[in-house]
């Protein structure tokens, strides 16, 4: 017993000490850490040659009706996919918009419709990559929403986005009966690939348009609103801007007046 009080005098007691306490910080740090984004799949451009036949064989399966055996386009069915690079190809296979289920005007959004592996649609980009330069998938730095700035991400979505998808991304009415989608919950990949390639009715935004840097200000900044950023002064109303807001303030408070006149009505009587 009279050994362990020396040894908790002991100068060495200290450096376990610490050594114990930065280990066990260091430990809990690495287990409790936020993951990093992942890039959906691996650069389309550094495919072995293995790969782009095997998504040349998926996609005569189950894209070739539309899109033509060579990808070129079959009438109006399909577009020419020439060109369009692996971003466009990961973007609508990953999200379910293709193949498409039955024509519209508009391919929706549908996880539940993704009948392909990560490994299968990364092999069907591929073969589409082969076959003309176009965007590749982004680079996973890009893709992290915590190196963003979401105060300059919310200028640029105001100025290139936010006429269709709404200020605050809840997507908006277009002609024809299309639709600019609803930006909540989409992965940052997606909305990504979704600038880089302009799907639908939406322009596409280069580089030269939009940095990448200022690409991951845009996905902070949506990041940032879906987590309940676009209602710090009080319950968001949807999110619909200025008209969910003029219709609460129209619906109630044309009622409170109402009520009000005829409390004082009665009360003048």
């Amino acid at each position: 017993m009279t050994k362990l009080p020396a040894l908790r005098r002991s100068p060495i007691a200290l450096v376990v000490l610490l050594l114990l306490g930065l280990t066990m910080t260091g430990t809990a740090y690495a287990a409790f850490k936020p993951a990093a984004p992942v890039n959906p799949m691996e650069q389309a451009a550094n495919a072995s040659e293995e790969d782009i036949e095997t998504g040349r064989k998926l996609f005569l399966a189950n894209c070739a009706s539309c899109h033509g055996t060579n990808a070129q386009g079959n009438g109006t069915a399909g577009p020419s996919l020439v060109g369009v690079g692996a971003a466009a190809v990961d973007f609508q296979v990953s999200t379910g918009r293709m193949p498409l289920a039955e024509p519209g005007v508009q391919a929706p959004r549908n996880a539940r419709a993704v009948n392909f592996s990560e490994e299968e649609i990364y092999q069907m980009a591929a073969f589409v990559h082969s076959l003309g330069p176009g965007p590749d998938v982004p680079e996973p730095e890009y893709l992290d929403a915590s190196q963003g700035d979401p105060a300059n991400g919310g200028k640029l979505f105001r100025t290139n986005c936010a006429m269709c998808h709404n200020s605050s991304g809840s997507g908006g009415a277009l002609t024809r009966g299309k639709y600019a989608p609803d930006l909540m919950n989409v992965t940052p990949a997606h909305i990504y690939e979704a600038m880089q390639t302009g799907p639908q009715s939406m322009p596409v935004f280069n580089d030269d348009n939009i940095t990448p840097e200022e690409k991951r200000d845009v996905i902070a900044f949506i990041k940032d609103i879906e987590e309940g950023g676009s209602s710090y002064g009080g319950h968001s109303l949807g999110s619909l801007g200025p008209a969910g807001d003029a219709l609460f303030v129209w619906t109630f408070g044309i009622a409170l007046i109402i009520g009000a006149a005829v409390w004082l009505g009665r009360k003048a009587s």
